[in-house]
């Protein structure tokens, strides 16, 4: 139902007038549900500064109309959209209901209030105020418009422009990681029989799971915290990589090579390193203190002078693997299969050994 602002029901359009106020309600004869403004001659951008509206029990309508001539360029909103940081600078400027504001603002010849500032950023404020976020791909415009909320005073939108601009500058360093989806289509293109070379690549925290990633050269790369679960890794290298920290579980790693590769506190298990034509992994001098290998099939792998610090090795398949020089320090090897491993010069100082599958032989440890 359709009101006139003194309460008397509209039935007939053809009554109404150009800029007569009207109250919609919901079907109740006083209860206002929304605003209409009838100008059948102009447009919204032709609206009065402060368009008001009453309600059926004579009280003023709180959401007012607000026109705005920024840098000479009109904007239409509402008195509670530039109001809504309430210790910003148009907080301060429109909180009155008087229709000239409290701070005494110029106003242009269609009675919009004047305000001096850049038309382009301004625009962004205002989408900040509506709906809290900013649509905006250019850095540049976003500097200019953190310079504006700082102007305004309103520090919420220029804490969240100043987080967006990091995000941005972080993305489009030259040094910033590749993400899947990069990655995936530097792999894509690439021939099945050729070695595609990513030494030095920054793959850190990028998600490479479930991919088929055979014969890559990750030489010198970062992996830190990358995601390579149950990837095919087969006759990759790391020599010298960087995975301190990756998730490695159910990877195949058949002939992979990872001379003095950082790997700490890396994830491992039920990774299978072994080769069926007796190829092993390579890990000899790899630093691997607190890495996670249980479950893992490491037959005949070389870990020559690795250290293993308080590493899990539970119920690994070490058959055959060479263990001369490494440092097993507090390593956890229950229920590991040793048998015929070479573990001359070891360090097992506080290894746990319970449970083996097959005794030791070795002709010289360090305890």
């Amino acid at each position: 139902r359709v009101f006139s602002s003194n309460g008397a029901e509209i039935v007939d359009v053809d009554v109404i007038r150009d800029n007569d106020d009207l109250v919609a309600t919901n079907g109740s004869r006083y209860k206002v549900v929304d605003v209409l403004v009838a100008r059948s001659d102009q447009s919204p951008i032709g609206l009065p500064p402060v368009q008001r509206c009453v309600t059926a029990s004579g009280e003023k309508f709180r959401d007012e109309w607000i026109s705005l001539n920024v840098g000479g360029e009109r904007f239409v909103t509402t008195r509670s959209t530039l109001t809504k940081d309430g210790d910003s600078m148009l907080a301060r400027m429109f909180s009155s209901e008087d229709d000239h504001g409290s701070w005494g603002s110029a106003i242009d010849t269609t009675g919009a209030y004047l305000i001096d500032r850049s038309p382009v950023f301004f625009r962004h404020l205002l989408d900040y105020l509506r709906v809290g976020r900013i649509f905006e791909e250019k850095t540049s415009v976003l500097q200019g418009v953190l310079e504006e909320a700082n102007f305004f005073g309103m520090m919420n939108a220029a804490q969240y422009l100043e987080a967006l601009l990091q995000e941005r500058e972080a993305a489009e360093s030259p040094d910033a990681p590749l993400t899947r989806q990069q990655f995936i289509a530097l792999l894509v293109p690439t021939p099945t029989n050729s070695v595609l070379r990513c030494q030095g690549v920054n793959l850190s925290r990028a998600n490479l799971s479930n991919l088929d990633l055979h014969c890559i050269n990750f030489k010198q790369a970062n992996l830190r915290e990358c995601d390579l679960r149950n990837a095919n890794l087969e006759d990759c290298c790391f020599n010298k990589a960087n995975l301190e920290k990756a998730n490695l579980d159910g990877a195949n790693l058949r002939c992979v090579s990872l001379l003095s590769a950082n790997c700490e506190s890396a994830t491992m298990r039920g990774c299978d390193f072994e080769d069926p034509l007796g190829k092993g992994a390579n890990m000899e001098g790899a630093n691997m203190k607190n890495t996670v290998l249980e479950d893992s099939h490491m037959s005949g792998a070389v870990l020559r002078v690795a250290c293993l610090r308080n590493a899990s090795l539970r119920r690994c398949d070490l058959q055959g693997a060479v263990l001369a020089g490494t440092d097993l320090e507090n390593c956890d090897l229950t229920g590991s299969n040793l048998r015929g491993a070479n573990l001359r010069g070891s360090n097992l100082r506080g290894t746990i050994l319970e449970d083996m599958q097959s005794p030791l032989h070795m002709s010289q440890t360090v305890t």
